[in-house]
């Protein structure tokens, strides 16, 4: 009996320690490296700016739906700072990222697109009750 019990804490000890690793793996792994820092935080709010002033942008308010601007970190997607830094322009269309030119992020400019989650729902605005 008591060989028993032992044997079923050791399961347990053992299945909680894998479990603990597995989230705070993750965690570091693949969340972590998305969430921006500070000091990224501040340059993502400056780049959003630069990304409405660019020629880009002004070209794609004129032909689409412009519903939301969002900031994304990517640094799976390799390179250096601040290459890995994003801004989405969401539109009814489609998602259209804009990153940095250059290493001082002087211009930035549309490096590609995505599906927008616009082209099948409403706009949350304005807000429903449940």
């Amino acid at each position: 009996m008591k060989n028993w019990k032992s044997k079923v804490l050791l399961v347990l000890l053992i299945s909680s320690i894998g479990l603990n690793v597995f989230l705070i793996g993750n965690w570091f792994l693949y969340k972590k490296p998305s969430i921006p820092t500070a000091e990224e935080k501040v340059i993502l709010s400056e780049m959003v700016i630069k990304t409405i002033d660019s020629e880009d942008y002004k070209s794609l308010a004129e032909t689409e739906n412009i519903i939301s601007i969002d900031t994304t970190v990517d640094k799976f997607k390799g390179g250096v700072f601040p290459f890995y830094l994003n801004v989405a322009v969401k539109t009814d269309k489609q998602t259209y990222l804009f990153s940095c030119t250059d290493k001082k992020c002087s211009n930035v400019t549309n490096e590609g697109w995505t599906y927008s989650i616009y082209e099948d729902e409403n706009p949350r605005l304005p807000l429903k009750e449940k």
